[in-house]
């Protein structure tokens, strides 16, 4: 089945995720291995977007994208408790009366 959005083929989620928000994914996490310069411009252009007027539902999208993620795959968010250690008391160390 093909997904065409304003022209353009989603085929990964990548894809599908960078259509939905109108911009890609990296601007917003990062890159792996990105210097301190290509983190303040990516960041600087991630702030002219969001004063952009048309891009000013993007943090409300953002929160309807993560909320469906969450619903269409609970099984992410399994959380186990973890066994807490027994607790140490510390030593007491008395004065002989």
């Amino acid at each position: 089945m093909k997904c065409i959005v304003a022209g353009h083929q989603a085929v990964t989620e990548a894809e599908f995720t960078e259509l939905a928000l109108g911009t890609p994914v990296e601007l917003w996490l990062g890159v792996e291995g990105e210097t301190d310069e290509e983190r303040a411009a990516r960041l600087d252009a991630a702030r002219d977007i969001l004063a952009d007027p048309e891009y000013r539902s993007l943090p409300d999208d953002l929160i309807r994208l993560a909320a469906r993620v969450v619903e269409d795959h609970p099984d992410l968010f399994n959380v186990v408790p973890l066994a807490r250690p027994a607790r140490r008391r510390a030593a007491r160390t008395g004065v002989a009366a």
